[in-house]
């Protein structure tokens, strides 16, 4: 298993959530960072565990020995939303520390349960980073199949892929009662990846489906809370132009969006590599701006008059603005973008990220293979403006 970016929850004193798409490895992560330790542990996904405290939550209280003060782990705890209250008011009495592991927030928000009012922090854990490959990091690989652990490992990556979207992202969310048309919802998901990486048209989308605005608009909020689907909001701070006020949509993993994405003789190589190559630097820069905490909004730039950059990161270490290009060359007009964003705000750092080998500069915005942006972008994130 490779060694993980996530360090500082269990070194806090404080109970927390760990929230991640299925299949990022939460509890992997979990079992190898409490191996050596005594834990409690409760997984929902066990039908014995699932019955006993949906029936009944307060039987929680009868399994966790007296005067226990180790970690208690309960994993996919959004199965049993009731349980936060039990939860809560544990804590509340016994002081009690609390892993509570999910793979979806709608059912905890939309139930009106309860998130413990402050009294749990809250991580997140993503599909592998290049830092995390490491040596094993292979750029034409993970455009191809994504960072997902359990695709990254398997011997058929293709097949395991296919598996995930078919049991988890189809039969999971027909088993949580998430919609009531699972036919509708598989023409939505497939309509869905040709929206990748672009500003989002809920009509266009509607239309495809064919059924009503509302209804997309709600898949779309299914797949926001299931973690696997990500609107990426315009950049308009301070403003000298008119820019884009729709988001754009990416799936969360660059394998799922291929695995989803129908291919036919009418498509192109650059039509589905140019959004993977988006999603795979976007999917990086999500994780590394979580572990590091380093608080960026994430957000892309676009003019009504066709100026684009595909990435800003915008917060308390400065602005950075990345554009990524899928060519292995690089000219003056692929940076048309980047230097107009430079004119409208002098303080962004700015770069262009390609499939080439060579670092350079043109006057000040940096050009960057993008293997090299991935292995160093908690660096390059890190860098004040």
């Amino acid at each position: 298993m490779y060694a993980r970016l996530l360090k500082k929850p269990l070194n806090e004193t404080k109970s927390f959530f760990l929230f991640g798409p299925r299949g990022t490895g939460k509890t992997s992560w979990l079992q190898s960072q409490l191996q050596n330790q005594n834990c409690l542990y409760f997984d929902l996904l066990e039908s014995s565990n699932f019955n006993r405290f949906f029936a009944n939550p307060q039987l929680l209280e009868s399994v966790i020995p007296t005067n226990y003060d180790n970690w208690i782990v309960i994993d996919e705890v959004q199965k049993v939303p009731a349980l936060l209250d039990e939860v809560h008011r544990l804590i509340e009495k016994y002081n009690y520390k609390f892993i509570l592991t999910g793979s979806s927030a709608r059912k905890l928000r939309h139930g009106g349960a309860n998130l413990l009012a402050g009294r749990a922090l809250t991580y997140y854990l993503h599909p592998l980073t290049a830092i995390e490959f490491g040596n094993d990091f292979d750029l034409k690989k993970v455009l191809l199949y994504g960072c997902l652990p359990g695709v990254a490992t398997a011997s058929e990556p293709k097949k395991v892929l296919a598996s995930y979207v078919q049991t988890y992202l189809y039969q999971e969310i027909q088993q949580e009662g998430l919609v009531r048309n699972l036919e509708h919802f598989a023409r939505f998901f497939e309509s869905a990846s040709f929206s990748q990486g672009s500003i989002l048209n809920m009509a266009s989308v509607a239309r495809d489906c064919g059924v009503k605005n509302k209804l997309v608009a709600n898949y779309f909020e299914i797949l926001n809370d299931l973690l696997i689907g990500y609107q990426l909001p315009p950049f308009t701070r301070h403003a000298k132009r008119r820019l884009a006020a729709h988001p754009k949509f990416y799936f969360f993993d660059t394998g799922v969006f291929r695995s989803i994405r129908p291919r036919g003789p009418l498509d192109s190589e650059e039509m589905i590599d140019g959004p993977a190559l988006e999603t795979l630097f976007l999917q990086q820069l999500r994780a590394i701006n979580d572990y590091y905490e380093l608080d960026y909004k994430l957000y892309y730039w676009r003019t009504n008059d066709g100026f684009e950059v595909d990435f800003v990161a915008y917060g308390p270490n400065g602005m950075h603005a990345f554009e990524i290009k899928r060519s292995s060359v690089w000219s003056e007009s692929d940076l048309r973008g980047l230097k107009t964003l430079g004119k409208d705000y002098p303080v962004a750092q700015r770069y262009l990220i390609y499939l080439g080998n060579k670092t350079e500069c043109f006057k000040d915005i940096k050009i960057i293979p993008m293997t090299d942006a991935l292995m160093n972008l908690n660096t390059i994130l890190a860098a004040s403006t």
